[in-house]
């Protein structure tokens, strides 16, 4: 078990990220649970996938971080 006072800001901000997350999937749900998905939407986001794999397209997640002034 983690105690707070000893953890960093990042494994604080990811603890309370992941918190966050969790209770709006709680409260919410996904409303697209359960929806087809379009056959073009589905193909354009797996060239997506594919692309960021490559590192072709993307932007890694400690870099968004310092561009938005959040460390």
């Amino acid at each position: 078990m983690d105690i707070v006072a000893q953890m960093t800001k990042e494994e604080l901000r990811e603890m309370i990220e992941t918190i966050i997350e969790e209770k709006l999937l709680e409260l919410f749900g996904d409303p697209d649970e359960g929806l087809p998905i379009r056959k073009t939407i589905r193909e354009r986001l797996l060239r997506q996938k594919e692309a960021v794999a490559k590192g072709e397209r993307g932007e890694p997640f400690e870099e968004v971080i310092r561009r938005l002034g959040l460390e």
